[in-house]
């Protein structure tokens, strides 16, 4: 049916156009093409033109109400998953937060509650999902001088199956405010083993960092051979400190 439509629809603009004769033609066309009436073929080419006007669609009543959505926020205790892995969670849940009251709702929100779909969660959280996004967060900054002092890491030159190769970063803590002086967390972990040592760091500033790094680094059962961080300025700043400090039998690399 759709192919008699659309073989209609072309013919209509010639058929308008055309004089008695002619229509006369194209009509004989359309009815051979289609298996048509005449009549019906001449009526579906007069219709073909005519703008059809679509109505806007009526939107569904929700399914879900206010109560269920706003205790649906239970969420955050379970770490804000997905819908997937919340809708699994929600069975356990429910029934515990409403025996510690810490979820009031009544026996027909629960049942809900309970029978909610994935997409569902997953399309009403989509937006406060979008706010917990840590994406733009990030506190480093392209340090573009820093790219002539600080050497690229090649295979050549280092070996992650060796234990004293590390890899650094720092963490802030801001709360999701940048304003202001806030706290840093210094990570660093030797690849080959895993081991792992943090610092908590006072700030971004050259003396702090260093201080974190030798303490940290003091701590491993073996010596670090090579320490790398990416051009971030932040990152960098061991770099310097180490330099600072005549620190140079530790290789400083950047994979980035």
């Amino acid at each position: 049916m759709s192919e008699r439509r659309a073989v209609t629809k072309a013919i209509a603009t010639r058929y308008v156009r055309s004089d008695r004769a002619a229509k006369k033609h194209v009509l004989d066309e359309l009815c051979a093409t289609t298996g048509w009436h005449r009549d019906h073929a001449r009526k579906a080419l007069r219709l073909a033109l005519v703008l059809k006007l679509v109505r806007p669609r009526a939107p569904r009543a929700p399914l879900y109400g206010e109560p269920v959505i706003e205790a649906l926020r239970c969420w955050a205790v379970q770490g804000t998953p997905c819908g997937r892995l919340l809708a699994a969670a929600l069975p356990d849940l429910v029934p515990r937060l409403r025996r510690f009251k810490e979820l009031q709702i009544d026996d027909a929100t629960a049942a809900q509650l309970l029978r909610i779909a994935p997409a569902t969660i997953d399309r009403r959280f989509k937006t406060d999902r979008a706010k917990l996004d840590p994406r733009g967060r990030s506190h480093t900054k392209p340090g573009t001088l820093l790219k002539d002092s600080i050497p690229m890491r090649t295979w050549a030159e280092w070996d992650d199956a060796v234990p004293g190769f590390v890899e650094i970063d720092l963490v802030g803590h801001e709360g999701g405010n940048s304003r202001g002086e806030f706290c840093f967390t210094l990570d660093i972990t030797d690849i080959a083993t895993g081991w792992t040592e943090t610092r908590s760091v006072r700030n971004k500033a050259q003396k702090w960092v260093f201080a974190a790094i030798k303490d940290a680094t003091a701590a491993f059962p073996f010596p670090i051979l090579g320490i790398d961080s990416d051009y971030a300025e932040e990152n960098a700043k061991p770099r310097r400190a180490a330099a600072a400090h005549d620190w140079r039998e530790i290789r400083m690399v950047s994979s980035a």
